[in-house]
């Protein structure tokens, strides 16, 4: 498939099937992630992989939404590797991060997986129940596997502004 095509028709996996995710297609999109290009290449990321049964009932305790995938991915940034624009000081770890997950759920709508990126979730919570993340900014949680019979995208999944709406030629 081409990327135009994947890029549409990627979505947020809302139901996944108790299929296990291959270490080679979790490594892949783990790769992906690595190779994600990030300011001044500091590679602030840092990507925690979730797939125990414990661990699984930990992250989903502290998120506000349930869809009981086989992998999670939390990802997170060191602000002490991110880069600092100087004028202003804005730090661009958030913005590596979300480059970095953007590239992982692409990858696994390439290889036949489904993401969910959830924003809804309490980073303390995550810090109290996995350590080592104390002193990372948590930027998001990604859902990740195999798609159960009969999902499908939202409703709302096709619906886009016009172009001329959300470009401006200056």
């Amino acid at each position: 498939m081409d990327f135009a095509t994947l890029a549409a028709q990627r979505y947020s996996l809302r139901k996944y099937s108790d299929r296990p995710v291959e270490q080679e297609k979790l490594d892949a999109i783990l790769e992906t992630g690595r190779n994600a290009p990030t300011a001044h290449n500091n590679q602030p990321q840092r990507i925690f992989v979730i797939r125990t049964p414990e661990g699984l009932e930990r992250v989903d305790s502290c998120i506000q939404s349930h869809f009981r995938p086989p992998v999670v991915l939390v990802v997170t940034y060191d602000a002490s590797q991110s880069w600092k624009r100087e004028k202003d000081g804005a730090d661009f770890g958030e913005v590596d991060a979300a480059i970095v997950a953007t590239q992982m759920m692409l990858q696994a709508a390439d290889l036949g997986l489904g993401t969910t990126y959830v924003a809804l979730f309490d980073p303390e919570k995550l810090r109290e129940a996995f350590p080592a993340m104390a002193g990372l900014e948590i930027v998001g949680v990604l859902t990740l596997g195999y798609p159960a019979e009969g999902a499908r995208p939202s409703r709302l999944h096709e619906d886009r502004k016009p172009l001329e709406e959300l470009v401006q030629y200056l």
